[in-house]
């Protein structure tokens, strides 16, 4: 899979993504990274890439040449033009149902704002999807694009050692991941639950999935109207509620 950030910091994004997981999935060739610096884009011989908004108002604005001319370099690359995803507060809020979607594309481009945004003819010839990691503001899209890397990074298939580990953790079937422990079996007088060390995997299983919707109730109920759950998970959730109601 082949990642493009478009940047006026590219040292950040390489060395955010150069390390751990992501780091030896680029060596492994699972996935690519490529950083464009928008700034090698300016038609200004300082390097500029910003000016005052029209209208007046705090701030600079990206300009909208580099910003294309960074892009159509990347278009160049495939015969197809790659998706663009465009890091701003104002767009939907990723989750693990987005990060899926675009694990299977083969190519993106995450364009990194910084100033006071960019101009809005460069966002409405390049963009293709709006994405915020959250309702708040930031310095630049950077971060938020390291994030959203690193989460889809994580379902390419080579990426991760254990193919399991991608599947059963939090937000498998919407739902939060169950607690872990190793050892040793006591921890300042804290035993690990006693179902961990039957070996009965059967039993176990069902100790993990009762776990995950008790996590997932207490902590993030709202996941549970997306939740993927059978009549045997629907009445544990029965239960929970008539013990909180007693």
């Amino acid at each position: 899979m082949n990642f493009h950030v478009m940047t006026l910091f590219p040292d950040m994004i390489k060395q955010g993504c150069g390390t751990s997981i992501l780091g030896r999935a680029q060596e492994n060739g699972s996935i690519h990274l490529e950083v464009t610096n928008i700034r090698d884009y300016s038609d200004n011989k300082h390097g500029h890439v910003d000016d005052y908004p029209y209208g007046g108002g705090a701030g600079m604005v990206m300009q909208a040449g580099p910003v294309c001319r960074a892009f159509e370099a990347i278009r160049g690359q495939y015969e197809e033009a790659p998706r663009v995803i465009y890091v701003t507060p104002q767009g939907k809020v990723f989750n693990q149902a987005m990060a899926e979607e675009f694990a299977s594309c083969s190519n993106l481009v995450f364009l990194c704002g910084h100033y006071e945004g960019i101009d809005e003819r460069a966002l409405e010839k390049i963009v293709t999807d709006y994405v915020s990691i959250g309702d708040y503001v930031l310095t630049g899209g950077e971060l938020p694009a390291m994030v959203m890397i690193d989460a889809i990074s994580r379902l390419v298939p080579g990426v991760l050692n254990n193919k399991e580990s991608a599947e059963f953790e939090s937000f498998h079937d919407n739902l939060l991941e169950y607690p872990q422990y190793t050892r040793p079996e006591v921890f300042e007088g804290e035993r690990v639950p006693e179902v961990l060390l039957s070996g009965h995997h059967a039993n176990i299983e069902k100790w993990r999935r009762e776990q995950s919707l008790l996590r997932t109730w207490e902590r993030r109920p709202d996941l549970l109207e997306d939740a993927v759950l059978d009549k045997k998970d629907r009445k544990y959730l029965e239960t929970l509620k008539k013990d909180l109601r007693k």
